[in-house]
């Protein structure tokens, strides 16, 4: 079991851009727009507060606990000097009461005013504060539930869209990726973006306006002491962005070697019957460890930037408080003014708060940079999936299949899957309504892609494909597929009642209808002995019936439907004997007056056949019923000579091919 890991590189080769992955997740918001106002309303709201605390704190410090160091700023700040003791009254400072007053923006105090009073404006800007940390809690927290219930809408959003976009890919979409690594996007992306939508994308907002707000207020006490303050901001973008560039190529690795992991443990899952009949288990367990181990190292890797980023910041934002005390201690101490900006106790500790205050987002955003990373790399999986276009589509003026009456037309048709490598070359086939086309030829001659181009599972690359005179690209594909019946070699079972599965084609098929195409697939009498008949629920790819009983309730769903043209590819092949007679029997009352296409190698089905089609290398060879191309002694001839002959299976087969050896077979062939 080995991936096919160049169809998994692809992505990271792709060109990536955050700002228009962020703008593709931002469309889906629009619906929730009402929300994101009341949330914009709501974080605005709450930095303010955020914003006000600090400077509250230092005019405490400097309106109340240290007047006259605030007198000597205003004295400073008109040339004055100012005694060592303060006067009753303040007059005599230079500026005066008002000047100094100028300075408490929430209250009014006094240089003369007694203790009690001091107190009391200390107490009311407390209160203050206590009113702004508790208003600023509960406005964070009606914020992120907002934010969390219109994320968690996008994600639904989300997920029913990339569902129904995988039903409109092409089959060959499917070929081409595992089915695991399309799980992925789905489970381990989607889980990473649900981490980012609610929380995370909120505490990153709030933090970006709170970071440009707190520069802002910091800019307006004093422009020098502010730029003195954030002089290590440009170290921390510098290291911001080198060390999220380098986490987001490795978190982008880390999906898609997650990706892998699935596909193996979604293929070790499902051939487990396979690996055991052929003892492979170690090899399997080897190869998932090349692809766990994988995964290990790729998010180690990842882990290593975004956790490096954290202490680099915290250390650059300990030194800017350690710039902010030494340089605000320094003027204190040699009385000196930094440009026009008078130096104070309280400014000094307003900026140690904005300061810390600044340092507080930058640092949290790093923190939740981890899943921001992961994020933005699974949500470019997700809309890379989006991004895949079906290789079959309607056309945009296509119109309803009409009621199909039988008659096909393959008019020098050629098909590939790749490029320059056609599977088939000049096919030309007519069947009229009501006949049944055999088709056979060895492994790989084209006979699954004939059958494939009935409905348009792919398209046909040269020719036509027609039927009742119209050409199936002129039609929507459920039209078509609604009118075409498809019993396949290995059946498929939903997860659900047997009486469901059968009327998955006909939803609103009666209860008796269900029966009745039981009973015309000779299913009826196995499933009555179910342990709850027509009401039992089923395993996981109806697991507990054996092969034969899957492939009637296969042919008993088809049967529901009654479609014009029918396409069986080996339908009987996984069935015995006994139950194939009874198979044939149903499908000789389903095949009657119904176009069919037949991919068989039992000699039952061929020798009825209106017409024997052999393909090899992607051409019809031989053309003709049963016993003309026997008389040929061609291809045909030696294909059923060498593997018909085989399969004795009951006395009609015996008597058949007895027949047939005395009659068309040549001494010395």
């Amino acid at each position: 079991m080995h991936r096919n890991d160049h169809l998994f590189n692809t992505e990271e080769q792709k060109a990536t851009s955050v700002s228009s992955t962020l703008k593709r997740l931002g469309h889906y918001f629009r619906p929730y727009i009402l929300a994101l106002l009341v949330i914009a309303a709501v974080v605005i709201s709450s930095t303010y507060m955020q914003v006000q605390i600090p400077e509250l704190t230092g005019q405490i410090v400097d309106c109340y606990l240290t007047p006259y160091a605030t007198g000597s700023a205003i004295a400073s700040e008109t040339g004055g000097n100012l005694p060592l003791t303060m006067p009753d009254d303040g007059q005599n400072l230079p500026g005066g009461q008002e000047a100094f007053q100028s300075n408490c923006t929430y209250t009014t105090p006094n240089l003369t005013a007694t203790a009690d009073e001091t107190i009391s404006g200390i107490g009311t800007l407390v209160l203050i504060i206590v009113a702004l940390y508790v208003g600023n809690a509960i406005l964070s927290g009606l914020g992120f539930f907002l934010m969390s219930w219109a994320g968690f809408h996008v994600l639904r959003d989300l997920r029913e869209k990339v569902f129904a976009h995988v039903h409109r890919l092409s089959l060959g979409y499917f070929t081409r990726h595992e089915a695991g690594d399309v799980m992925s996007r789905f489970t381990n992306d989607m889980d990473t973006l649900s981490q980012v939508v609610g929380f995370g994308l909120l505490s990153v907002l709030q933090g970006a306006l709170l970071i440009v707000w707190t520069v802002f207020v910091m800019l307006r006490l004093s422009v020098p002491f502010a730029l003195i303050s954030l002089i290590t901001l440009p170290l921390m973008f510098v290291a911001t962005r080198w060390f999220s560039a380098q986490a987001r190529k490795a978190f982008r690795i880390a999906r898609k070697e997650i990706g892998s992991v699935n596909a193996d443990l979604q293929e070790g899952i499902s051939s487990v019957r396979e690996v055991q009949a052929f003892s492979r288990e170690q090899e399997n367990i080897d190869q998932f460890q090349v692809s766990n181990a994988a995964t290990r190292d790729a998010n180690i890797r990842a882990q290593v930037f975004t956790s490096a980023l954290a202490p680099t910041l915290d250390a650059l934002g300990y030194v800017s408080l350690a710039v902010v005390a030494g340089v605000g201690g320094y003027f204190i101490l040699t009385g000196q003014d930094m440009g026009t900006t008078a130096i104070s106790m309280g400014l000094i500790i307003t900026f140690i708060a904005y300061t810390q205050q600044f340092n507080r987002p930058v640092q949290q955003i790093s923190v939740l940079w981890t899943n921001i990373q992961s994020a933005i790399a699974g949500a470019e999986r997700i809309f890379g999936l989006l991004d895949e276009n079906p290789d079959v589509v309607d056309k945009p003026d296509a119109i309803e299949m009409p009621a199909i009456q039988g008659h096909v037309q393959f008019k020098q048709v050629w098909a590939e899957y790749n490029e320059g490598e056609p599977v088939l070359r000049g096919v030309d086939i007519e069947a009229k309504p009501g006949e049944t086309i055999a088709i056979v030829g060895p492994t790989g001659a084209g006979k699954t892609t004939i059958i494939n181009l009935l409905p348009r599972f792919w398209d046909v690359s040269q020719g036509s494909l027609t039927i009742d005179g119209i050409d199936v690209r002129d039609v929507t594909r459920s039209s078509l597929r609604q009118q075409i019946g498809i019993v396949l070699q290995d059946s498929f079972l939903f997860s659900d009642t047997v009486l469901n599965n059968i009327r998955y084609g006909k939803p609103g098929a009666s209860d008796d209808e269900v029966i009745a195409a039981a009973k015309l697939a000779r299913a009826h009498e196995f499933i009555e002995r179910l342990p709850e008949g027509y009401q039992t629920i089923l395993g996981e790819r109806g697991s507990g019936l054996s092969q034969g009983q899957r492939q009637l309730l296969s042919i008993a769903r088809v049967a529901l439907i009654d479609p014009r043209i029918l396409i069986l590819d080996e339908a009987t092949s996984s069935v015995d004997t006994r139950t194939e007679r009874e198979i044939q029997a149903a499908l000789d009352h389903l095949l009657s007056e119904r176009t069919s296409f037949v991919i068989a190698h039992r000699l039952s089905t061929i020798r009825h056949a209106d017409q024997v089609l052999v393909l090899q290398d992607g051409e019809i060879i031989e053309r003709g019923t049963h016993q003309s191309l026997l008389e040929a002694h061609g291809f045909y001839y030696d294909l059923y000579m060498s593997q018909f002959r085989r399969q004795i299976t009951d006395e009609d087969d015996i008597e058949a091919i007895e027949e047939d050896v005395d009659t068309f077979f040549v001494p010395g062939d």
